[in-house]
């Protein structure tokens, strides 16, 4: 009896210690340490921080889990908590009231997360935190006031993110660091205070001139834990220490020119150039009266282009050169070169004045002129639900109001089409084309002759075959001739900018037509030789070129 009595307590005495102990995470583990209860989740699949936490954990440590975020109220119970370690996680975001209920925090530990920024004023909520732990982050910037709450900080790690630029006034404004360099405060009284800021991508222009005046100060009580800054930016500067590089102090830019008023004649070339100078260094841009076309004309790889070259002649100085080849009457006016930086922004207008030529415009002018005296640039600019779109710039040189009419004609005489248009940029949709059917499409002033105008001549080719056949042989063709559009009736259009003067064109050859059909007799432009060397190529209905045409052309190439 006192046998079965004796193991009755026992089972009393093994039900009462689990019973008291607290429960612990599927599969983390939980233990005693000198300073407390400990919970660990190493590499445990973790979607979130657990919300029935124990309050009597001192640590917890969950590392190597899928956690995104610290949401507000994440540790309510756990008032007491002393050690938070959530290394080599995915979290990205710390919502402001995340630390809430932590007031005996110590420790908090983030290295190798995800953060982008840290919102500092919910350490007003840990006024005990003593070692905070950011390293290998994404971290790109700190407040000037980013370090306020933290004032029994003795170890900040910001090593290995990616700031380019921190101002002095982050460590000015600490109390930590304030609190050191008291001068009747001496360095036995108060523990050091040390800082990690390596392996970051510091940009060393004159917005890093005050960290890099503090750097170069440093004394105990406060130490870096690696000294030897690297500058990874700008190119005069990389691979430069900090004790090594001087640094000027910042300046909004200053610009100059050659020349403000230019003067030139039409059809001559002219480079337009402005020089600026500022810390850090500007960027340049131009405004002009046909900026937005001549932009857009050359995304399309358009004709008349006018390029931008922005190059750096020296340390804090930069040139930008605006290239107009060819100039128009159309392309008078204010250029304004705009140079800006941290700092602030400057502007400087150039003039140019185009003047009539003396003589006529050769035949082979990209934008060929009227007898109106007018600029015409017209171009087919993609496909449409039914067919392209046409678009165009024309601009009357007088002053008095002019209008343009849009001609559009085809093979067959029951397609034509007058419209009358304003000067200006305009666009205009060609619809329910036929397959096998060339169209020509001009643009003149008033009630000019077509021909007189801009033109642009294309053809459809026969309809037939698969969707995907037709896309493949269109990436092709692009490649090859840069004149093939698509017209959703399984045809393709072949667009030539006309007037022009190539002096050699290949024709067209599809698979079983026995006579092979002409393409326009007008080609594009050949300034750069593209158009000499690839051939072109129409849709046989099944997406083939004809080998035979190849080497007929062959032929023809080897006869030029």
């Amino acid at each position: 009896m006192a046998s079965v009595f004796h193991h009755f307590l026992l089972v009393l005495v093994f039900l009462d210690t689990h019973a008291a102990q607290p429960f612990c995470l599927p599969g983390c583990t939980c233990s005693e340490e000198s300073f407390g209860r400990t919970l660990q989740c190493i590499s445990v699949s973790l979607g979130k921080i657990p919300g029935n936490l124990s309050e009597e954990f001192k640590q917890v440590r969950i590392e190597n889990s899928p956690l995104f975020e610290m949401p507000q109220g994440s540790f309510i119970n756990m008032s007491t908590l002393e050690y938070l370690w959530l290394n080599f996680n995915n979290i990205s975001v710390i919502h402001l009231g995340a630390l809430e209920h932590l007031p005996e925090l110590r420790e908090l530990r983030l290295e190798g997360n995800r953060l982008r920024s840290v919102p500092w004023t919910a350490f007003r909520a840990t006024p005990l935190l003593r070692v905070l732990d950011l390293k290998r982050n994404k971290i790109d910037a700190l407040p000037e006031l980013a370090l306020q709450f933290l004032v029994s900080l003795t170890y900040l790690d910001l090593s290995s993110n990616r700031l380019t630029v921190v101002s002095r006034s982050v460590f000015l404004n600490w109390p930590a660091y304030l609190k050191r360099r008291q001068p009747d405060c001496g360095a036995g009284i108060l523990s050091s205070l040390v800082v990690a800021l390596h392996d970051n991508p510091w940009v060393c222009d004159c917005r890093l001139r005050g960290l890099v005046q503090f750097v170069k100060s440093i004394t105990l009580p406060v130490i870096l834990v690696n000294s030897y800054l690297i500058c990874r930016g700008p190119l005069s500067k990389a691979g430069q220490l900090f004790h090594e590089t001087e640094l000027s102090t910042c300046m909004k830019p200053q610009i100059s020119t050659p020349s403000a008023n230019v003067t030139i004649r039409v059809g001559q070339n002219v480079t337009l150039r402005c020089l600026a100078q500022a810390s850090p260094s500007p960027s340049i841009a131009w405004t002009y009266p046909l900026s937005m076309w001549r932009e857009f004309d050359g995304l399309l790889g358009g004709k008349h282009l006018t390029p931008v070259l922005t190059s750096s002649t020296g340390e804090d100085t930069a040139l930008s050169e605006l290239a107009i080849p060819a100039a128009h009457l159309v392309d008078s006016g204010n250029y304004t070169c705009m140079a800006s930086n941290s700092i602030g922004k400057s502007t400087l207008v150039i003039s140019l004045h185009v003047q009539p030529a003396q003589a006529l415009h050769a035949p082979d002018s990209l934008s060929i002129p009227s007898e109106g005296n007018a600029y015409i640039d017209l171009r087919v600019v993609k496909q449409t639900v039914h067919g392209i779109l046409l678009e165009w710039l024309a601009v009357a040189d007088t002053s008095e109001e002019e209008w343009f009419t849009l001609h559009i004609a085809s093979d067959e005489a029951f397609r034509k089409e007058v419209v009358h248009i304003g000067p200006g940029i305009n666009t205009y949709a060609v619809d329910n084309l036929l397959p096998g059917t060339k169209y020509k499409a001009c643009l003149s002033l008033e009630d000019q002759p077509p021909h007189q105008g801009q033109c642009v001549v294309f053809v459809t080719g026969r309809d037939g075959g698969g969707l995907e056949a037709r896309e493949r042989l269109l990436h092709v063709t692009v490649v090859l001739c840069v004149v093939l559009l698509a017209v959703p009736v399984g045809a393709y259009a072949w667009a030539a900018q006309g007037p022009c003067s190539c002096s050699k064109w290949v024709l067209c050859y599809c698979l079983h037509c026995r006579k092979a059909p002409s393409c326009p007799p007008a080609a594009p432009q050949c300034r750069d030789g593209s158009f000499r060397e690839h051939p072109a190529v129409c849709d046989d209905g099944e997406g083939h070129i004809d080998t035979e045409g190849d080497k007929e052309k062959e032929g023809m190439e080897e006869n030029s």
